[in-house]
C-alpha cells in the first residue's frame, strides 16, 4: 500500500510543480472525494471540486511554483509540505506554506484537507 501512495504522490509532486491541477485531480480523485480547506466548508464530489479549481485558477495571471518539500506515509494516510505561490489578475503575489493530509484508496483520494501556515 504505501508503495502505490508514494508512486502517486511522486507523479502529484510533478504534475503540481508543473502547474498541471486539474490534470492531477483528473487523475487521483475519486467521484466522491472530499476536500477541505482548513476548517472551512468541505467541497464534495470530483465534479464539484475541479469547477472550485477553474474558479481558482482563472484568478490567477501567474504560477510561480508548487513544491512538495517532506512527506510521510502511515497506512493509508499521507501527508506532505508545500509551498505554493503565483500571482492573481489584481497584481497580488501569493505565497502560501501548507501540510496535506490525504487519505488514499485503491491508488486515488478519497479525503484531503489541507493546513495553511
Amino acid at each position: 500500500m504505501s508503495n502505490q501512495i508514494e508512486n502517486a504522490l511522486l507523479d502529484l509532486k510533478d504534475l503540481l510543480g508543473k502547474g498541471q491541477f486539474l490534470e492531477a485531480m483528473e487523475k487521483y480523485l475519486t467521484d466522491d472525494v472530499v476536500l477541505q480547506e482548513a476548517d472551512g466548508t468541505p467541497k464534495v464530489g470530483k465534479e464539484a471540486c475541479i469547477i472550485a479549481e477553474k474558479e481558482l485558477l482563472a484568478t490567477v495571471s501567474e504560477f510561480i511554483r508548487y513544491d512538495i518539500l517532506h512527506y510521510a506515509i502511515s497506512g493509508n494516510t499521507s501527508y506532505y509540505e508545500a509551498i505554493m505561490e503565483f500571482k492573481t489578475n489584481d497584481g497580488e503575489h501569493h505565497r502560501f506554506e501548507q501540510v496535506n493530509r490525504t487519505k488514499w484508496q485503491d491508488g486515488k483520494i478519497i479525503n484531503e484537507r489541507y493546513f495553511h501556515a
